[in-house]
């Protein structure tokens, strides 16, 4: 199969949720930050203008929505994996790229955000409910 550099990109999708290790993250909760890439042959769906051809944004949008506004995971590692994997097995992409980031952790000092960055593919697939 041959490289492909098409992508379709989900940058800064904000959510709500209860992830973190400390008891008070779990508790309270925070503010994610998610960005996504999708890697697909997009020609199909340009030469054609069939939507039938690429991605939802929509439904994409709901897959990350669903893992970071769901169940509690202690580390963003975690719900970096279960959103890939769940991009991965639901869309016909070859590769996700998947960056969680956290705007308010727990770290005394000034920063933007910590996250973690994860690139996943269709050869590479592990199993996370």
């Amino acid at each position: 199969m041959a490289i492909c550099l098409d992508k379709i990109v989900m940058s800064s999708m904000s959510f709500y949720g209860y992830h973190g290790v400390l008891p008070q993250e779990r508790e309270l909760g925070q503010q994610f930050v998610v960005d996504v890439e999708l890697q697909l042959d997009l020609r199909r769906a340009g030469e054609s203008d069939d939507p039938s051809k690429t991605v939802s944004y929509a439904e994409a949008y709901e897959v990350v929505r669903q893992v970071v506004t769901g169940s509690p995971c202690k580390l963003i590692e975690a719900v970096a994996e279960k959103i890939a994997f769940k991009l991965l097995h639901q869309f016909d992409v070859q590769q996700v790229l998947v960056r969680v980031k956290k705007p308010a952790a727990p770290v005394l000092g000034q920063f933007s955000y910590m996250a973690v960055e994860i690139v996943r593919s269709q050869t590479r697939v592990v199993s996370y409910q």
